[in-house]
This record gives C-alpha cells, sequence and structure tokens, in this order.
C-alpha cells in the first residue's frame, strides 16, 4: 500500500502493480490513504513528460550520504531531495505538504537501475487524499551526490522498478471519459542506456465496460 514518510524514516518493499493501478484510480472515488507513523512506502501539476532531465542543462543534485561497503544506498530525506532538487516543478513542490503531522505522501524505493556502484531512488510524490501520483523521479548517484535522470510530472502517474528496468503507468483519458473511469493505461518500460534512460516499449491497457470484464493488452511502440 502507499505509504507515508516521515523525516528520517526508511521506505519498504515494492508494491506489486495491481496495487499501484488502484491507488492511481483513486483520484476520483477518493479512497481513504492509509495512514500509519510508521509505514513507508517503495517504490495536473506540471508540464514535463517522462524522459531524462532537461538535456543540455546541469542536472539537480543534492549531497549523497557515503553508501557502505555493499555498495547499497544510505537512506536519506526524500522530501529535502525533492525540495532541493531544481528541476521539481514548483507545482509539484507547493502540493508536497504533510498530510498527518510530519508524514509527507512520498513513496520511497531502492534498485539498480543505471548498473552504478550505488543503487539508484525512485520517489513517487502523491497527493494526501486520494494518493494520486503527481510526480515520479529517479536520482543516481554521481561523485557524492544525487542527480535527477528522470522525471514524469503529468498526473496521474506512478515509477516503480521491476527486474532492473523503469516502469512508468499512466491512467488515459479518452473523449468524453468521466473522470471516475478512465479508458485505459499506459504501461511504459524504460532502459538505462548510454547514460539516459530510453523507451523500450509500452503496453495499452483498455479497460472492458462489460461486467465481470477485464482489462485488455496492446502492444505499443
Amino acid at each position: 500500500m502507499r505509504g507515508l514518510i516521515g523525516r528520517g524514516t526508511c521506505p519498504g518493499p515494492s508494491r506489486a502493480r495491481d496495487t499501484v493501478k488502484a491507488a492511481i484510480t483513486a483520484m476520483t472515488v477518493l479512497a481513504a490513504l492509509a495512514l500509519s507513523a510508521s509505514a513507508c512506502g517503495t517504490g495536473g501539476t506540471g508540464a514535463r513528460d517522462e524522459g531524462p532531465a532537461h538535456a543540455g542543462s546541469a542536472p539537480g543534485t543534492v549531497p549523497a550520504p557515503s553508501p557502505d561497503p555493499t555498495g547499497r544506498a544510505q537512506r536519506l530525506d526524500p522530501v529535502r531531495l525533492i525540495e532541493d532538487d531544481p528541476h521539481v516543478s514548483a507545482a509539484v513542490k507547493r502540493g508536497l505538504k504533510p498530510c498527518v503531522a510530519d508524514e509527507y505522501p512520498v513513496d520511497v524505493s531502492y534498485g539498480d537501475l543505471t548498473a552504478g556502484s550505488v543503487e539508484d531512488i525512485v520517489i513517487n510524490v502523491l497527493t494526501c487524499g486520494d494518493a494520486v501520483g503527481v510526480g515520479a523521479y529517479v536520482y543516481r548517484e554521481q561523485g557524492g551526490r544525487y542527480e535527477n535522470v528522470f522525471a514524469a510530472e503529468e498526473p496521474p502517474v506512478y515509477a516503480e522498478i521491476d527486474r532492473g528496468d523503469l516502469v512508468v503507468t499512466k491512467q488515459v483519458y479518452a473523449r468524453g471519459d468521466p473522470v471516475s473511469s478512465p479508458s485505459g493505461e499506459d504501461v511504459i518500460t524504460y532502459r538505462w542506456t548510454a547514460g539516459r534512460f530510453v523507451k523500450e516499449f509500452s503496453t495499452r491497457n483498455e479497460y472492458s465496460t462489460a461486467v465481470g470484464g477485464g482489462p485488455t493488452a496492446s502492444p505499443g511502440h
């Protein structure tokens, strides 16, 4: 389930993709956000789509804690990482407020996406009331600092690590769709290639309107 992360707490393991889709769909049905002081997540506000952080510009970086000998990244404050990143949109930063006390709606996961010496960090920024993903980011350790190498800020959006690939899920609305009933979702897989995330393939899952029907998948580009 989605987690509220307080400053200084540690994120837990990644959830299954069906949980991701259910949480994203909650945008208009106002599903209750699970609140727990010890719970942690894993892994329209901005105009920037998924892809490498602004090509040709200096990436947003923040100091990285020293890794342990196994190459695992030491846990850090994801809220500070987002707030200090100049490439995160002002709208996402304005919306990143505590839901309860000092608990922020941020999901964090650690894993190997870029074949670096230290684990990469995936951060999803959510809304408090309905757990809608408003921003998804990947940070890579480089020279003692964490560098923003991926950003998606077109909600609802959610990013996760899947067997070494970056998988981004975005809901799709056709003309006339009520906000509570999207027509489907795009599941886009990216792979780290030549120093950037490159789209490998995508799948469009179209939601069935038949009673008892499930989503049907069609390959993307």
